[in-house]
């Protein structure tokens, strides 16, 4: 006889695991599906930025929600993932990048997220290690830097250890509606899976997913150029961006600069992934004009991953429009790493509870449908690739 649970996940990166994490702890029965390990996409490999900051105001009650979540990690999944609130500084170009962080701080504000405008003066004072090139900027203390290749694996562990299914390297080959939810099959088992409700958080593949089950939705994919130096002694304190995203930059506790700019390449069918050397070269030049004291550092090596991006840069979360109990939370468009704790947190209330606290009503994927995306698209800012 076929496995029953209340829940079925599609997809281990953070946003899957932390819904499992969530609903488990609400009580549901849940197995969560991962083709490979969970947090070995787009959730593990990205620069590990926690930020606020810089954030389109559909995203802001997510952000606030998730940095809550990101302060409490150690009683919640027994690890606090490296998580650090070192501050996000983002650098403003010209006298229009600082016109820019002067509206966003409003915006900010209006969510309760504090942020400092920062004079060319006071750059230079607190931050001696940035280039004196800069118009000014925009400082968030609340925000800061985690390592992505922990937070996943903790979050499928703490809900594995609650009684989760936690089934990795397990490929859903097919899913259908059934009068009693959903049915889906594994590669080489001829019983299928019953699930009451489906979450989809597939990342690069939750439109596929999507379309399988009658939601369409365009999604592309992404693949962030990353790189890393050998370890040095402490220089960089604080996370920190550009106005443009053209280069972002942080410091681990071990030494090591994290900094990335520009795309890879990345074939989704193919699961495979690369940065390219041209990239990294740039960034690398980027990377030293923000920060000088970089230039003498060895860098020791370049990743990517594979990322889905939607049309205007925000990712779909919520509710299916056209079939009953289906949940999706992909698309992240290079800047989910710091949504996901709350993402999954908010899954799993509006499969358990019919609703949450949590306000997402500009991520419904019924912003795609014909004559709402186009204006829709003209207010969305394009995010910085901070994964």
């Amino acid at each position: 006889m076929s496995a029953s649970f209340d829940i079925a996940i599609v997809g281990g990166g953070l946003a899957g695991c932390a819904a499992a994490l969530h609903a488990r702890r609400m009580g549901a029965s849940v197995i969560l599906f991962e083709r490979g390990r969970c947090g070995a996409q787009a959730s593990g490999v990205n620069y590990g930025g926690v930020r606020q900051q810089g954030r389109h105001a559909a995203e802001l009650p997510l952000a606030r929600r998730s940095r809550a979540i990101w302060g409490d990690l150690q009683s919640l999944v027994g690890s606090d993932c490296e998580f650090r609130a070192t501050g996000h500084l983002k650098l403003a170009r010209n006298d229009a990048d600082m016109n820019e962080l002067l509206v966003h701080r409003e915006l900010l504000g209006r969510y309760e997220v504090q942020s400092e405008i920062l004079e060319p003066a006071d750059l230079r004072l607190r931050f001696p290690y940035v280039a004196p090139i800069y118009a000014g900027g925009s400082f968030c203390a609340e925000d800061g830097q985690a390592n992505p290749r922990l937070v996943a694996p903790a979050f499928a562990r703490a809900a594995r250890a609650l009684g989760a299914d936690i089934r990795e390297c397990c490929c859903v080959e097919e899913i259908r509606v059934s009068e009693q939810g959903f049915l889906l099959w594994q590669a080489a088992d001829p019983s299928p899976v019953r699930a009451r409700l489906l979450i989809n958080t597939a990342g690069a593949w939750g439109a596929a997913i999507a379309a399988s089950l009658g939601d369409q939705v365009e999604e592309a994919v992404m693949a962030p150029n990353m790189c890393v130096t050998e370890p040095i002694a402490p220089l960089i304190g604080s996370n920190l961006g550009i106005c443009g995203g053209s280069i972002y930059i942080r410091q681990t506790e071990q030494g090591s600069v994290v900094f990335g700019g520009g795309l890879g390449t990345a074939d989704r069918r193919q699961l495979k992934a690369r940065p390219h050397a041209e990239v990294t070269r740039e960034a690398a030049r980027l990377a030293i004009a923000m920060v000088p004291a970089l230039a003498d550092v060895l860098l020791v090596r370049s990743w990517t991953g594979i990322e889905g991006r939607m049309p205007d840069g925000l990712p779909v979360v919520g509710p299916s429009p056209r079939l009953e109990g289906l949940f999706h939370g992909f698309g992240f468009s290079g800047h989910g790493f710091q949504l996901g704790p709350a993402v999954g947190a908010v899954l799993a209330e509006l499969c358990l509870e019919g609703h949450s606290p949590t306000e997402i009503d500009g991520l419904s994927m019924s912003r795609f449908d014909k004559g709402r995306a186009a204006a829709d698209a003209a207010v969305f800012i394009q995010p910085d690739n901070h994964l």
